[in-house]
């Protein structure tokens, strides 16, 4: 097979990306295939569920995927055990579990090697030497994978190109009628300045049948911007833009994009504390408090919730628990993003496990534009002529700038009619990051004009 037919075997699979890594020879099925320190794996291969294991070594966060091992014939066989390993007190990812009941999985090529007095001779040692692993990631989440071996002729076309455009530990591979990397990023750019010309844009909605829709709220502004980019509001949960995610945000003038205003990164539903084993009105009821401009009967619980510090609003203070936060190092794998009261009750929290999903599924890469608002006569928004572009991140990094409070906890939680036997609630559990400190998140920031 040659490097053009296996790439043309993914496309057929579904697959609308292709990673590359050159195999060490430790990494074997004994041993687990390393991926060093690059935790942002977590980030570019699609995940089923995380879980949290505390073992003698140190915790452990295991990301289960939904892989298989591409054959010869074109068939996918499924490897029901793949998963990756985040061991976070290296921190290292690690691929494992993946021969494990997968009938027809290169098993002879992934086996550990014999010790140098029983080498293999000839042809067949030659194959465990530059094994080359391709990684193939499908729109609906699946992996599916190819072990080439040293000697073949696709891992020779893959040793001789330059392969120049890299991702964490792995190589991005073109696939034919698929928009490359490069072409992605500029086709993104192209759209961003062709919307910041058109200056003043009606605010909008892009609804699931490609309808437009009417929009004034708030939070209106992202999705204008993404109507613009051909975005359907609550669209899947992939980044939004040929493998970017789009972030818009608020500025007060298009020349100064760097400031103190938010950008909501993600918007997790805690999973622990008094917030999850009662009703939200009764959450808001204990922990919230009277609306502060005066609307009547309605009750809010918002504020920024800065690690270590208590917030005036709620009397709740957020805290790392499990978390090292002198070391940048995670202690229990059970750990959580709390808020508890003076007295230490628990009103909510977010497993590690859970705040890892919701950062693995879209930041890889993230554009951050800026926009302007007005409301006269009607809601409109002009996006900025310069954008920001973030690569690398992982959860990690997300934890460490929880820590340093550039990250922080700002709710947007009410009860309106609230002394009513039916009332009305929003919930809005945000966290979000200060326009300029977004660098924090990430191992790579460029301002770009459009």
């Amino acid at each position: 097979m040659t490097s053009a037919q296996l790439q043309s075997l993914f496309v057929q699979k579904g697959c609308k990306k292709l990673y590359a890594k050159q195999l060490a020879k430790n990494d074997n099925s004994k041993n687990q295939v390393y991926f060093a320190g690059a935790v942002e794996t977590l980030n570019i291969l699609p995940s089923q569920q995380i879980y949290a294991e505390n073992t003698s070594k140190g915790p452990s966060f295991k990301a289960l995927l939904n892989f298989g091992w591409l054959l010869d014939s074109g068939q996918v066989t499924p490897a029901p055990h793949a998963k990756l390993i985040l061991y976070s007190q290296y921190p290292e990812i690690r691929f494992s579990g993946f021969l494990l009941s997968s009938k027809g999985s290169p098993s002879a090529l992934m086996a550990p090697r014999p010790s140098s007095g029983h080498r293999r001779p000839g042809t067949v040692e030659r194959q465990f030497v530059d094994r080359i692993l391709f990684l193939g990631v499908t729109t609906d989440r699946k992996v599916i994978g190819y072990l080439a071996a040293g000697n073949s002729e696709i891992a020779v076309e893959f040793r001789a190109k330059a392969n120049a455009t890299t991702l964490a530990v792995f190589t991005e591979v073109p696939l034919p009628s698929i928009v490359v990397p490069a072409e992605a990023r500029a086709l993104l750019l192209k759209e961003l300045g062709r919307i910041s010309r058109l200056g003043w844009i009606d605010s909008k909605q892009l609804g699931a049948n490609g309808n437009l829709l009417p929009c004034n709220a708030p939070q209106c502004g992202g999705f204008t911007l993404e109507a613009e980019l051909g975005i359907p509001k609550n669209s899947n949960a992939e980044p939004d833009f040929l493998g970017w995610e789009i972030k818009q945000y608020a500025v007060d003038n298009l020349e100064s994009i760097e400031s103190s205003k938010a950008i909501t990164l993600m918007t997790p539903e805690p999973n622990g504390g008094f917030y999850r084993n009662n009703s939200i009105a009764a959450f808001i009821r204990k922990f919230g408090y009277a609306d502060k401009n005066g609307k009547p009967d309605r009750l809010n619980f918002g504020g920024r919730h800065f690690a270590g510090r208590k917030c005036g609003a709620t009397g709740l203070t957020m805290h790392l628990v499990g978390y090292n936060i002198e070391k940048h190092q995670i202690t229990d794998a059970d750990g959580s993003v709390a808020l508890t009261n003076d007295d230490g009750e628990l009103a909510a929290s977010w497993s590690f496990q859970k705040i890892f999903e919701h950062w693995s599924h879209k930041h890889a890469r993230a554009a951050y534009v800026p926009s302007v608002c007005r409301r006269d006569p009607a809601r409109q928004y002009h996006y900025g002529h310069t954008v920001r572009l973030a690569e690398v991140t992982d959860p990690l990094r997300l934890l460490k700038a929880l820590a340093s409070g550039s990250v922080y906890y700002d709710p947007g939680i009410k009860l309106e009619q609230a002394s009513t036997q039916k009332p009305t609630h929003k919930k809005r559990s945000q966290f979000r990051v200060a326009s300029r400190a977004i660098r924090t998140l990430y191992e790579k920031t460029e301002s770009v004009e459009v």
